[in-house]
This record gives C-alpha cells, sequence and structure tokens, in this order.
C-alpha cells in the first residue's frame, strides 16, 4: 500500500504577511507504540523543540523524509504496511531560516501527533497537511538564532493613478549608523528585510542600554526609485518608540511623498521666470526715467 502526503508549511511575520518556510525539513514518523495516548496531541498543536537526541532515538521509525520547496509546499510518499487509522508524528527541521540569516544549525520540532484524513486513491491513499507558525513562536525562534526581518508596505502620500515602480529600500541602525540591509517592493509595494545580529554593529562591540529586551536595531529608512532619493529618513525618526529595539519580527509601514521634488524644482522654476520677469518691469521704468529727464 502507498502513501502520498502533501502540504505546506509557513510562518507569520505579522497578522497580513506570512512566508513559506523554504528548504525547511519535514519528517514524517510511525507512532511509538509504547506511549499511544500520550503522543496524540491533535492535528493543530504548537511546534515543540527537540533535542538531538530525541531525534536521535526515533529514528528507527522514520518513514519519510522530504525538504520544503521555495514556496514551502512539500510532497512526501512511502510504501509501508500501516493502517490509516493509525497516528502518525511529523516533525520540522530548520538548518537555516528563510534568507539564510542568523546563526546556522539543526533546530528540530515536533509538528504534531495525530491521525491524518486519508482518501483512497488507485495507487493507494492520498492525504494532506498544512501547518502556519504562529506568530509569537516565530518571533521567539527568529530571535534564538540572532535573526530579523521587517516587512511592510510603502505607499505614495498622494495615490497618482499610476503602477508604482519597484523601490529600493535601505535600512539603517541609528546605534551605529551602520545600513543593516537592502531590498525592493515587489508588485504590490511589500518589502521584506531580513538581517543578522553581526550586520547591526561595527565590528564585536555593541552597546548595552538598559531596558532594551530584543537587543535589536533602532530604525531609520531611505526609499529609491532607480536612483532618486524619495523618502529620506535620519536618526531622528529612529527616535520613535515603534522604531526602537525592533524585535525579530517586525512591520514597519512607509509613506513617501513623490511630488516634493517635483514641486520644488517647479517652484523655483516659476520663482526665476517671476523674477525676471521683474527684472525686466525695473528695466523699462529705469528707461522711461532716462529719456524723461533727457527732453527737458
Amino acid at each position: 500500500m502507498s502513501y502520498l502526503l502533501i502540504g505546506n508549511i509557513s510562518a507569520l511575520i505579522c497578522d497580513d504577511c506570512i512566508e513559506p518556510l523554504s528548504h525547511a525539513r519535514i519528517r514524517v514518523y510511525l507512532p511509538d507504540t509504547r506511549y499511544p495516548a500520550a503522543n496524540s496531541k491533535g492535528i493543530f498543536s504548537d511546534l515543540q523543540p527537540l533535542s538531538a537526541k530525541e531525534v536521535l532515538m526515533k529514528a528507527d521509525r522514520l518513514l519519510a523524509e522530504a525538504t520544503l520547496d521555495e514556496q514551502g509546499n512539500f510532497t512526501l510518499s512511502w510504501r509501508q504496511e500501516h493502517l490509516f487509522t493509525e497516528p502518525l508524528e511529523l516533525d520540522l527541521c530548520l538548518d537555516t531560516l528563510p534568507g539564510k540569516t542568523g546563526i546556522r544549525q539543526p533546530r528540530n520540532f515536533h509538528l504534531c501527533t495525530a491521525v491524518l484524513h486519508w482518501k483512497r486513491s488507485i495507487n493507494g491513499y492520498i492525504g494532506a497537511y498544512a501547518y502556519v507558525v504562529p506568530s509569537a513562536i516565530w518571533n521567539s525562534i527568529q530571535g534564538d538564532a540572532g535573526a530579523w526581518v521587517i516587512t511592510g508596505t510603502v505607499k505614495q502620500r498622494r495615490e497618482t493613478g499610476n503602477d508604482q515602480p519597484p523601490l529600493r529600500v535601505e535600512a539603517f541602525n541609528a546605534l551605529s549608523g551602520k545600513r543593516i540591509g537592502t531590498t525592493f517592493t515587489n508588485e504590490y509595494g511589500r518589502y521584506t528585510l531580513r538581517f543578522s545580529r553581526k550586520d547591526l554593529y561595527h565590528g564585536n562591540l555593541q552597546p548595552i542600554r538598559q531596558g532594551r529586551r530584543h537587543m535589536g536595531p533602532d530604525v531609520y529608512f531611505r526609499i529609491y526609485n532607480n536612483e532618486k532619493l524619495v523618502l529620506s529618513e535620519n536618526e531622528s525618526h529612529a527616535a520613535s518608540p515603534e522604531r526602537q529595539d525592533l524585535p525579530p519580527c517586525s512591520c514597519v509601514n512607509l509613506v513617501y511623498r513623490p511630488s516634493v521634488v517635483k514641486w520644488a524644482s517647479g517652484h523655483i522654476q516659476g520663482w526665476i521666470h517671476e523674477m525676471k520677469v521683474l527684472s525686466g518691469k525695473s528695466r523699462k521704468k529705469r528707461e522711461q526715467l532716462h529719456l524723461s529727464n533727457a527732453l527737458f
């Protein structure tokens, strides 16, 4: 009898942004017959960390293992005498985080022990499984790895009705003045920027301040349309509470005014034109005065 299990594993960065756990590994195990009741926690149980010893001790029960693709999708298949009414164990291994930030090391988690829903087909049984890591848990995993991800949308203050081109977003740490990352917006104006703890400061020294829970950056941004600067923030923008000591998973939305430079240049050109007109009128008055004096 053959079994085919398909599914997707993703994580919540924030309430409106989800990211696939690309290149993570998912494993399926036969249940531990010594503890049949204790292990059945349900298909929607939270991630439980596993030690290397715990992973090693269940190696003889491994049915199949697969690597998630760029979208977090996976396909697992195995041939085994196994009742579809029996529970299976599903584990997740994160050797690297999305974007390959943070410390690289195996991080093993127990996903669930549950009886999956199987559908009979010509070749065997087909089942599906999907899981989204809650933002609080994903924030903790990122923090333990020394990794950060900032996401958000970039919008114009006044909508022009035209499609927004890809914009380059640069983030800076006000504590060190160091640029910590660069990325581009997608077709929806969303950006996702990733960096590691080593990217926050120059050298190995980092300032320690009282009450900083996450040891994260105080951020400010610059945005470019091609090479044209459309938003220029500085250290003062990083002084606001929502920009200080950013947690490992953060959402920062940005707004820029694309017409500022255009308006300023138009204003200057108009001012120059007015000065020319006034200058021409003054010169004409002087010529008329000189002519009248010559007549008398």
